[in-house]
């Protein structure tokens, strides 16, 4: 992270009014931009929750939870956790 003078940034009216709560320090000023969930930018939420669609189903349909485990990669226990949700 680049920092930078708020002299030079900063209009000289909200300069004053800051420095009126902070002088001679460093200050992050994070970006306005709302939060994301989990996920949500990279698609890895979609994933799961198809994934764990799809483990739901298949079991649904008499796959074993062993045979879910060996073909998602899973543990046994975290198929039981997908569907008992």
């Amino acid at each position: 992270m680049k920092y930078q003078n708020a002299a030079v940034v900063l209009p000289e009216e909200v300069l004053r009014s800051l420095q009126n709560y902070f002088q001679g320090g460093l200050l992050y000023i994070p970006k306005a931009d709302e939060k994301t969930g989990w996920g949500c930018k990279s698609g890895a939420k979609d994933y799961y929750a198809q994934r764990n669609r799809r483990i739901r189903d298949a079991y649904a349909e008499n796959v074993s939870i062993e045979e879910l485990a060996e073909r998602f990669g899973l543990s046994e226990c975290t198929i039981r956790k997908i569907i008992s949700k």
